[in-house]
C-alpha cells in the first residue's frame, strides 16, 4: 500500500512539474520587447563612485531628454539614425556643458555606431541578451562604473533598463534558490523512504 501511495505521489508531481517547464520556456521565447531596427543609448560611468555615479545620471537626463525631443515625432528608423548621427556634435556640447555645470573636468567621448557591445541584463520578466547593437555610446573619464542604458528609437527609454538585474546576480541568486530547492528535496526523500520503511 505504501509503494502505491509512493507512485501515486511520484505521478502527481511529474504531472504538475512538466506543465511549469513549458511556461518557463514561453516566457524566454517572449522577451524581445525591443524592435530589430532600434537605436540605443548607452552611458558609461568614470567609476562606482557615488560622485560619477551621480554624474553619470545628470548626463543622462539631459541628453536623453534632447535626443527624445528631437525623435519623439519620427517614424523612420532611417530618418532617426541619420538626424542623430549628424547631431552627434551637439550631443558632444551637451555633455562638455553638463559636465562643465557640476564642476568635473573628466575627459569624455561620445560615439555612434553598429557595434556597441551590451551586456545581458535581466529586468523584470525579461532578458536583454548581451551582443553588438547600434547605438549613441557615451563614456565618461574612465568607463569602468556601472552603465546605464535605454532605448532612443523608438523611444523606450520610460523603462528604466539601467536597474536591472546583471546576469552574475541573477546567476547567484537563481544557485542560491536550487541550493534551497535541492535541500528541501533532500528532506522529502529522507521523509519518503523513512515513510517507506527503505532507510
Amino acid at each position: 500500500m505504501k509503494k502505491l501511495v509512493f507512485f501515486a505521489f511520484i505521478f502527481t508531481l511529474l504531472y504538475f512539474t512538466f506543465p511549469l517547464v513549458g511556461e518557463g520556456k514561453q516566457d524566454n521565447e517572449e522577451y524581445q520587447v525591443i524592435p530589430d531596427d532600434a537605436i540605443r543609448l548607452r552611458i558609461l560611468a568614470n567609476s562606482d563612485d557615488e560622485v560619477d555615479q551621480e554624474i553619470k545620471q545628470v548626463v543622462r537626463d539631459r541628453v536623453n531628454e534632447e535626443i527624445t525631443s528631437w525623435v519623439e515625432n519620427i517614424t523612420d528608423i532611417d530618418e532617426a539614425r541619420n538626424l542623430i548621427q549628424e547631431r552627434i556634435p551637439e550631443i558632444d556640447r551637451i555633455v562638455d556643458e553638463t559636465l562643465a555645470a557640476n564642476e568635473q573636468s573628466s575627459k569624455f567621448e561620445v560615439e555612434y555606431g553598429e557595434n556597441v557591445t551590451f551586456p545581458t541584463k535581466v529586468y523584470g520578466s525579461y532578458l536583454y541578451p548581451a551582443g553588438e547593437y547600434e547605438a549613441v555610446l557615451i563614456t565618461i573619464g574612465e568607463g569602468k562604473g556601472s552603465n546605464w542604458w535605454c532605448v532612443l528609437f523608438p523611444p523606450l527609454c520610460f523603462l528604466d533598463f539601467g536597474n536591472g538585474i546583471s546576469v552574475d546576480e541573477e546567476e547567484s541568486m537563481e544557485m542560491a534558490e536550487a541550493d534551497e530547492m535541492e535541500e528541501e528535496e533532500v528532506e522529502v526523500k529522507f521523509f519518503l523512504f523513512e515513510w517507506l520503511g527503505w532507510s
